[in-house]
């Protein structure tokens, strides 16, 4: 049975920094999920996420493209990977989750990405920050380290 992965917003990062120390990692997982025949996909969540660092200055931990730049990458993205637009139910999802598991301050982004997943029916996330999900039971979360 094949499985979906979401793309984590910070695997979409690494990808647009080919001088990241993670970028081969992000780019060996991607390929690897390919050769087996996995689906890889985006949500609009991610590329706002991705947006928002991506046009960050360098010395505010942001990748310091130009918007232009930015949409130009997200053109990429949606390209290489599969976009699911949101659905209706997300959001209802998402309250569920934040209350099962009281999540609090910035996590609650996160929890909107594992929503959005549920509704989808992705069973696992690519992910460098597989700490900040490992609390969601919905999931799976994979490191792209492992491959």
């Amino acid at each position: 049975a094949n499985m979906s992965y979401l793309a984590d917003s910070n695997i979409l990062t690494r990808l647009a920094q080919k001088q990241s120390q993670h970028y081969p990692f992000a780019r060996r997982a991607v390929i690897s999920l390919r050769r087996q025949g996995e689906e890889i996909c985006i949500v609009p969540q991610n590329l706002i996420e991705f947006w928002s660092v991506a046009t960050r200055p360098a010395v505010n931990n942001g990748l310091g493209l130009t918007a232009s730049e930015a949409k130009l990458e997200i053109r990429k993205f949606r390209r290489l990977f599969k976009f699911y637009d949101d659905k209706f139910g997300i959001f209802d999802e998402w309250e569920n989750l934040v209350a099962k598991y009281q999540v609090s301050g910035k996590n609650v982004h996160d929890a909107r990405l594992v929503a959005a997943m549920i509704k989808h029916n992705f069973t696992h996330l690519l992910t460098f920050n597989g700490k900040d999900f490992k609390r969601f039971g919905e999931i799976i979360v994979i490191d792209p380290q492992s491959f």
